[in-house]
Parts: C-alpha cells; structure tokens; sequence
C-alpha cells in the first residue's frame, strides 16, 4: 500500500542483485511472484496489484510452496490459475506448479479468511488419474474390495497416509499407519487450508492432508482415500477434483446381519454401528456428493462393476494411464515460450550444440482449460486442485 504502482506487462522481471518477479495478469489484478535470496536459501512472495485501485496487497498464501530455485517462469493457463516452472537443479517433475487465484476453493477461503487469498499446488507429470474417494457403512464390504483392487494392481494405486494426534499403538509406524502429530500443528495446518477433511474421534484429531495425496500421486499412483461420508463430503467442498464412490448393502437388513455375522462385538456396538450406517445411507442421497453408487450384493459382481468405474476392466496391469517421467538425461532448467490452445510449450536451456537445436516439450494441457483430455503428446501437467 503507497507504492507506485508500475505498468506491469506479463513476463520476467529481472532485478538487481539476486531477486527475480514475474509479472502476471489476471483481468483487473496482475500477480507479482517475487524469488530473493540465493539458490540454497531463496523465498517466495506473492503480491497483488489492484488495477482498477492502484493498490497493493499481501495475500494469505496456502499449499506447499516451491524453496530453494534459482529462477522461476510464469504464464496465464486460465482465469483461474498461473503455471510456475521453477528453474532448479531437481527433476522436472519438481519444478512444475500451479498458483491457484480465482478457483471456487481460492472463493471460498477468501470469504472465510476475509483476505486475498492464493493457493499453491503441485503439477503431475504424465497421464495422472484423478483420485478416488470410496465411502460406505460399516460391514458393506468396501474394505474387501479395495483389498482386492490393491492385489490385482498394486503398482496403479496407492493410499494416502492420515494424520492423527493420538499416540501409535503397539507396531504402529509413524509416515506408514498414521502420520502422527502434536494437536497444535495439526490444528494450525488445518487453520493453513493444508488439509482436505479432518474430524474429531473420541477426543482427537484425524484427517488427510493435501500433501499426502500429492505424495501417492508424485509415486505415480492413483490415491484412494477411504473416508466416511462425512470426509467425503469434506473433500467435495475442498479444492481437490475426485471420483467419489459410494458402497451400498443390497438392503439395511442384509447389512445387520453381516454385521451380526462377524460375532466379533457386543450388541451395543451393532446397534451403534447400525445407527451410524442409517444416517451415512441417508446422507450419500445428497445431491451432487456421489459421482456412483456401487450395490455390493455378490462380491465379485460388485467388483468387476468396480473396476469399471476405474476402466480396468480390461484386467491389464499397465496401460495409458502409468506415470511417465522426463528421461534422466533432460535438464531441469526450462523456459515457458508460448502457449497455443491446449499446449504450452517449454524449451530446454542447454542447447545440443551438434545438433545445432533445442528440442521442445508440449504440455497438454487441455484438462485444465476445459477441452477434452487427450493422449499423451511429450508431457502432459496437471493440478490435483479443481479449475
């Protein structure tokens, strides 16, 4: 605020000393990213620029941020989001990221935080698929199928790691069973917009992280997230793009009696685990919150409708899908030239001196600008978040 407020034009601002900002423009607000320091210890900052106002501002910043880069090249993908490509000494996959500033998650913390609010997120490298959310009551068999799934393709999914702030059990290990923490850093991370649903159990804290679905997914996987559908309906209004699933008994009374079936707990505890059942069948009918419904009547039926939904029913390990990477021999270093349509191309910054040629990376990008999602061409990006 009482700055001068400079004509900026999208591209690269190149400043004394060791500072570095790119210049963005989004309708009436232009998006000034800063990088100072050197390459070991460098920072971000984010500024606004009101246009229409001639004013400043210094929004609350959410998501896991790229440190420690030496440059950074920005472009517009849409009204709702930048490309970044940080320019480090790390494999591609580490340097593409997304600065969120006008999609419904960036609206709706806005309000809560009454601040300009941007949000960073992390880039996929490959034919990355979108999560899956799969809720159900108690005894209805999803942990069966998900069991399944996991045997049939173990290298095609994976499961996000929660975090908790109750004590491991005996055998527990911390980053394998539960990511296990203090109250108050869970609580501030929450307060960060750093986790897509938490609830409150039995007078502690559970709930899955941004980072830990960005973590299967960096793994090349596709994260399953089994949560109730409480979680679920979390995870709908947060800024992750999913594929919900529901698992539905056949009927409630069918439900009782595998539940009866286990003898594995007392009456009280069926009656409470009926009762919870009741009202999760009762809240999966809201409308808009389950993209499917899975009726698991006969088990291997219901899980080769399962593997429909995730078009694996062509009972192959690997296909179109699997992660890809940049070949090791690629440089890190990249320079956004230009983008046409659903493609923005980036350009190696060593040059092949035999060859006398730069060769160029396509980035398709269609998922991101609304158009249909295409076959791989080089390297496709995307964001875990929703446009």
């Amino acid at each position: 605020m009482g700055e001068e407020a400079p004509e900026f034009v999208n591209g690269e601002i190149n400043l004394e000393g060791k500072d570095f900002r790119t210049a963005t423009t989004v309708g009436h607000k232009t998006y000034l990213i800063s990088r100072s320091g050197d390459e070991s210890k460098s920072t971000i900052s984010i500024r606004i620029l009101d246009k229409s106002t001639q004013t400043w501002a210094v929004p609350t910043v959410l998501g896991t941020q790229p440190v420690n880069f030496e440059a950074h090249s920005a472009i517009l993908v849409n009204e709702n989001m930048i490309l970044v490509v940080v320019k480090k000494g790390a494999p591609l996959i580490e340097s593409i990221w997304f600065l969120e500033v006008n999609t419904s998650f960036v609206k709706q913390q806005s309000k809560i935080t009454g601040t300009e609010v941007v949000v960073w997120s992390k880039g996929v490298l490959g034919k990355s698929q979108k999560p899956v959310v799969i809720s159900g009551p108690s005894g209805v068999g999803k942990g069966t199928l998900i069991a399944k799934l996991m045997k049939d393709f173990p290298s095609r999914f994976g499961f996000s790691v929660s975090h908790t702030t109750r004590a491991p059990r005996e055998k527990e290990i911390d980053g394998t069973h539960y990511h296990f923490t203090e109250r108050s850093k869970m609580e501030k991370e929450i307060s960060e917009g750093k986790f897509l649903e938490f609830a409150h159990v039995h007078g502690n804290l559970y709930g899955t992280s941004i980072e830990a679905v960005e973590a299967v997914t960096d793994e090349g996987k596709r994260c399953i997230l089994d949560i109730d559908v409480q979680g679920a309906r979390s995870v709908r209004a947060s800024s992750l793009e999913a594929l919900f699933i529901f698992v539905c008994p056949p009927s409630f009374e069918e439900l009782e009696k595998r539940l009866r079936a286990r003898g594995t707990e007392a009456e009280e505890q069926i009656q409470k685990r009926l009762r919870n059942a009741r009202a999760e069948l009762d809240q999966s009918n809201t409308p808009g919150l389950f993209d499917h419904f899975l009726v698991n009547d006969d088990l291997e039926t219901c899980y080769g409708n399962f593997k429909k939904l995730l078009l694996l029913d062509d009972g192959s390990a690997d296909s179109d899908d699997s992660y890809s990477t940049a070949d090791s021999k690629s440089t890190p270093s990249y320079t956004v030239l230009s983008k046409q349509d659903s493609e923005i191309l980036l350009q190696p910054e060593t040059h092949d001196v035999e060859k006398g040629i730069a060769s160029l990376l396509a980035l398709d990008l269609s998922s991101l600008s609304g158009g249909a999602p295409g076959r791989t061409r080089g390297l496709k990006i995307q964001s875990v978040h929703k446009d």
